[in-house]
């Protein structure tokens, strides 16, 4: 790109991007962005889960001892860097081990149990760029903490198909399975090991097998997956605890008449997950199916210093339910951006017009109005680009008159008002809309 100085000598620069994999949300799309968030937030909070604002970095050993060093996310994905006191930070890639970091650290357990709790905002993992797949990811979770009840199992995981469909989506599925617990994990676990023994096994995924041998079924190589058919699942080796759960869950989702399928092979990402585990997919979006997921994580809270209290929450996938629609050919409700938009045409109208849309604005109304010199026209298409119910006009003529002309953009009709009474007019009819 070629420019020019100061002095008007030309000269070139390279035009600035955002960073490789970070996604712009700008209007139109935004709107919708913003929607999805705004959906599964209240969706959350109408199942009494209660905001928790969490910092965007977080000590590294949190990440290292709440996620599991063995994970891609942990070994492979974090942006961590020593800060100016020589201190490692990451940049936090998930939101589960913040969530219970602040929890033991302001003693939130010490009250009623569950502790639920809701978030939402970006997550960062240095991951190779594609459609759907950021490395900066934004997402909506909860964590409900303190109770092993298979009915909030069933809860988290009934709120996540609400969330989805709250916006309109349809082409998603449920997938299903127990990972076990402490007390059918290490036998689990032995068996596994003794299966991957057998196999050709290159040197980092016998690695990964000596540290997590669950996470090597992750592992998505056709070789791997043909090698890994006969592997035994841990869906056949729990024990009566944890199978009883499993079915009461289920139970109640049938109860609710929510569809699932079980997948006896699926493999969280996360270290941290134990007994009921969970994945929304959605075939439209090719590799990246996974618009959300989430499980049960007993042992975590004491791992990372805290009462031994179980908990299950999810994560939502901002991005990836956007796209998803797209793929739906379905568009998130927006809304309108404004109620009322002013149009004024001279300096004086518009002294008078910047008075009322700041009078309406403090009555709670959503307002704006055409600024420039833009002649009544194109001030008009900058009316219904709001989406806006009603349109104030004002000029010289209703100056001098001491009246505004009020125009519905639905009926489209218009009538003149006096100055004193337009604003308790157009409060009677936005609230009307409501």
């Amino acid at each position: 790109m070629t420019t020019k100085d100061s002095s008007g000598k030309a000269s070139s620069f390279t035009a600035l991007k955002a960073p490789k994999g970070v996604p712009d949300y700008y209007p139109p799309v935004s709107a919708e962005f913003h929607a999805i968030k705004q959906a599964f937030t209240t969706a959350a909070h109408n199942a009494g889960y209660e905001h928790i604002e969490l910092p965007i970095f977080e000590e590294t050993a949190l990440f290292a001892r709440g996620v599991g060093e063995s994970t891609d996310v942990v070994s492979k994905e974090m942006y961590t860097f020593a800060d100016r006191g020589d201190r490692s930070v990451t940049l936090r890639p998930e939101g589960t081990a913040g969530v219970m970091r602040a929890v033991i650290e302001h003693k939130l357990d010490r009250g009623q149990l569950p502790v639920k709790l809701t978030y939402n905002g970006p997550f960062f993992r240095y991951e190779r760029p594609q459609a759907g797949r950021y490395r900066q990811l934004q997402q909506v979770g909860v964590e409900a903490i303190g109770v092993d009840d298979p009915a909030l199992d069933a809860e988290v995981i009934a709120l996540a198909h609400r969330c989805f469909t709250s916006v309109g989506l349809t082409g998603f599925r449920l997938e299903l399975t127990s990972l076990g617990d402490s007390s059918d994990r290490p036998a689990y676990r032995q068996r596994l090991q003794d299966f991957l023994a057998t196999l050709p096994l290159d040197e980092a995924t016998r690695h990964r097998a000596q540290i997590n041998p669950l996470r090597v079924l992750d592992d998505k190589r056709p070789e791997m997956q043909e090698m890994l058919a006969e592997a035994p699942l841990m869906l056949d080796h729990l024990s009566d605890s944890s199978r009883e759960h499993f079915e009461t869950v289920t139970g109640h989702l049938d109860d609710m008449g929510i569809e699932y399928t079980i997948n006896p092979r699926m493999v969280r990402g996360l270290d941290y997950y134990t007994k009921t585990c969970f994945e929304f997919v959605h075939d439209g979006l090719g590799a990246q199916s996974g618009i959300g997921g989430g499980g049960r994580y007993d042992g975590l809270m004491a791992q990372l210093g805290g009462q031994d209290l179980s908990g299950i929450g999810f994560g939502l996938g901002v991005d990836r339910t956007l796209l998803a629609l797209k793929a739906e050919e379905v568009q998130a409700s927006t809304g309108r951006r404004v109620d009322v938009f002013g149009v004024a045409m001279g300096a004086e109208a518009k002294r008078t017009m910047v008075g009322l849309v700041d009078t309406l604005r403090a009555a709670g109304v959503a307002t704006d109005m055409s600024y420039g010199d833009r002649g009544l026209k194109g001030a008009m298409k900058g009316a219904d680009r709001a989406g806006a119910l009603y349109a104030l006009v004002l000029g010289d003529q209703e100056l001098a008159e001491g009246t505004v002309v009020l125009k519905d953009l639905r009926a489209h009709d218009q009538r003149s008002l006096p100055m004193e009474s337009v604003v308790d007019e157009v409060l009677r009819g936005v609230a009307q809309e409501q």
